[in-house]
């Protein structure tokens, strides 16, 4: 592992650590590895072996090829250009922990759409017709829409080049919230 690489890793042993709820000191009984080393790990002021990356991964229910996915998008850089896709295009690619993806043209995807994170639709440009909750929502441009995760709706462009910005919480990310006791 080399220094980039142990430098990301911290950031991804923290997020999958507290999105089990899990103290330092929980996952230094699990792992067998001290709570002030675990700290310097997540803070970046260690390096782990390749043994204790293990150690930490399987202490908290996963593997080592997962934190080190993790760690690649933790500190990403990407540009997206304007001419790429078509219709619909990844405004970030890859595996984050947000979505985004504009949509350009006189769209109706025909379905219902329920996603389990929040999401947010900007009007770039043109308008747009959104069902949530059984009630229509006029969107022109400027306007934002937000949708709690759960929430059943779909929808529509209603002018010939609408361009629909759709960020949302990525799927794979479990950001419901549990008030802390």
């Amino acid at each position: 592992m080399d220094d980039k690489e142990a430098l990301r890793v911290g950031a991804a042993v923290r997020r999958r650590r507290r999105s089990l709820g899990l103290t330092l000191a929980a996952v230094a009984g699990r792992s067998g590895l001290s709570v002030p080393f675990l700290s310097q790990i997540e803070n970046e002021r260690a390096r782990p072996s390749a043994r204790s990356l293990d150690r930490v991964a399987e202490a908290l229910e996963t593997t080592t090829a997962r934190l080190r996915a993790a760690a690649d998008s933790a500190r990403a850089v990407d540009v997206v250009r304007a001419g790429e896709g078509d219709g619909v295009r990844r405004v970030v690619r890859g595996r984050h922990q947000l979505s985004a993806l504009e949509f350009t043209g006189e769209l109706d995807l025909g379905r219902e759409f329920q996603h389990r994170n929040d999401e947010v639709m900007y009007v770039v440009r043109g308008a747009a017709e959104v069902e949530a909750e059984g009630q229509a929502h006029r969107l022109e441009e400027g306007d934002t829409l937000f949708l709690s995760g759960g929430v059943r709706h779909r929808w529509r462009a209603t002018m010939p080049g609408t361009r629909l910005l759709v960020v949302a919480v990525a799927e794979h990310i479990d950001a419901t919230f549990e008030p802390r006791r």
